[in-house]
């Protein structure tokens, strides 16, 4: 009897598909898998961020509008004028963020196995004279049905140590290993990291300790989150992390979710996680992220509801920016080989044979997804370091456009009108945080760390809590 129980075993084993192993691309072979998938056979050059460069970006505001008539923002595709909260939700909303998904960030797998949280420690600590509870949290996701790729979320939740209620959250992407607010060992920075950023993430890292502490000593709690502990920041990695977990090794189809989605997809992970935590005021959890990361956050407000407010920091090509807008970074500088990773496989069409102007959508219809929750639009000026690169005019100017659907369903905009067309973006330090859509331009560089009490101050207001 064992004797034909086995044999039953072995023939099941042998009945089993053989799992395929990961595919090891470089970058380039990623990048061109997919023009092939797409029919593509050459790609336009994204400008040049630097300035002396004979193929340098537009930076002349006369030539920086070839596609001066945007996707209107509340007209179905129908040509029907969307007047109604109801039309909103149940007939434009869905429209435009199909369109995202489709043509421009990915779709998310209906797949995506699940993940499962643990305190790996926790201590208490002081930070600048307040008193916290840091903890280090690994979220491991199930990797039961393609064991070769193994993802670990890596986070840490600062919470302050005495609080009289339920704290509400800031989920904050960070630029490289999350880490305690005073590591016994300094992290070292991460492996594949752009050379051109080194200064700015120790920038980055000096400035981050200080907007935690503004954060905790308001009553607030945190989560630093290390986006590319779950999806790394390169074509290559498309086929590791978590979108090469959920397609077993292999590379994405055209409409398959890049890194801006995955990295929203791990926010919502650590969202759920903070809903188990008594401590937290579930009601009223937020996500941040600078530059990428602010592109990222901007993502996840628009396709994660439960988030309450995102701060989203000089987001640029691929945020905030609108495409259609010839200033500075290009829809060609995301279709190509550097950053194409970020955005669905079907985005590269618009750097070869389309073009921006045929894109269905655009960024201020982006900002509108996440309408009417609270949005802080943060740039810095270029002097100090927040280049002209990342087009802080066009950036207001859809956040301008994106306000008519803030109005629709009740909330508050800039108050300045919404007409993007004649838009001038006000000098830096101008307030515009009257509404649950705000904007404000600091004077520092390539961080909304000089924002983050402005930020504070609005969020408390709107939350109630002043």
């Amino acid at each position: 009897m064992k004797a034909v129980v086995s044999v039953v075993l072995a023939l099941c084993l042998l009945a089993l598909p053989e799992m395929a192993p990961a595919q090891a691309l470089t970058t380039e072979q990623d990048h061109q898998n997919m023009m092939d998938q797409l029919g593509i056979q050459t790609l336009r050059p994204g400008p040049n961020g630097d300035e002396k460069a004979p193929d340098h970006a537009n930076y002349d505001e006369a030539k920086a509008n070839p596609y001066p008539d945007w996707p209107d923002i509340l007209t179905l595709s129908n040509g029907q004028k969307v007047t109604t909260v109801n039309d909103w939700w149940q007939k434009r909303r869905p429209e435009i963020a199909e369109a995202f998904e489709r043509e421009v960030v990915g779709r998310v797998p209906a797949d995506v196995p699940a993940v499962t949280w643990r305190v790996a420690e926790s201590e208490a600590e002081t930070l600048q004279g307040t008193d916290i509870v840091a903890s280090r949290l690994v979220g491991h996701v199930d990797n039961s049905a393609y064991p070769a790729i193994s993802v670990d979320i890596d986070a840490v939740l600062i919470l302050p140590a005495k609080t009289k209620a339920p704290a509400p959250v800031l989920v904050m992407f960070n630029w490289g290993p999350a880490q305690f607010p005073a590591p016994k060992v300094p992290p070292a920075p991460p492996k594949d990291l752009d050379p051109r950023m080194a200064g700015f993430l120790a920038a980055a890292q000096a400035a981050n300790l200080d907007r935690i502490h503004q954060l905790v000593a308001d009553g607030w709690g945190v989560v630093i989150l290390n986006p590319t502990s779950y999806q790394a920041d390169n074509g290559a990695g498309l086929t590791q992390g978590i979108i090469g977990l959920v397609n077993k090794g292999q590379p994405r189809k055209p409409d398959d979710w890049g890194a801006l989605r995955a990295w929203a997809w791990g926010a919502g992970q650590v969202f759920d996680y903070l809903t188990t935590r008594p401590e937290v005021d579930k009601a009223h959890i937020g996500i941040e992220g600078v530059s990428r990361y602010g592109k990222a956050a901007l993502v996840t407000m628009a396709f994660d509801q439960r988030f309450y407010m995102g701060l989203i920091g000089s987001s640029g090509e691929g945020g905030a920016k609108p495409h259609r807008r010839n200033f500075g970074e290009a829809v060609e500088s995301l279709t190509g080989s550097g950053e194409y990773h970020w955005m669905a496989g079907n985005f590269l069409k618009y750097g070869g044979p389309l073009n921006a102007g045929d894109l269905p959508v655009d960024a201020h219809e982006l900002i509108a997804l996440a309408a009417p929750r609270l949005v802080f639009i943060s740039y810095g000026v270029p002097e100090q370091g927040d280049a002209k690169w990342l087009d802080q005019q066009g950036s207001y100017m859809a956040t301008v456009a994106a306000g008519r659907v803030w109005k629709l369903l009740g909330a508050k905009d800039l108050g300045v009108g919404n007409d993007y067309k004649t838009a001038v973006m006000p000098p830096p330090l101008t307030d515009l945080l009257d509404g649950q859509l705000a904007w404000r331009q600091h004077i520092g560089g390539h961080t909304d760390a000089p924002n983050i009490a402005s930020f504070i101050t609005w969020a408390d207001r709107n939350m109630g809590r002043q």
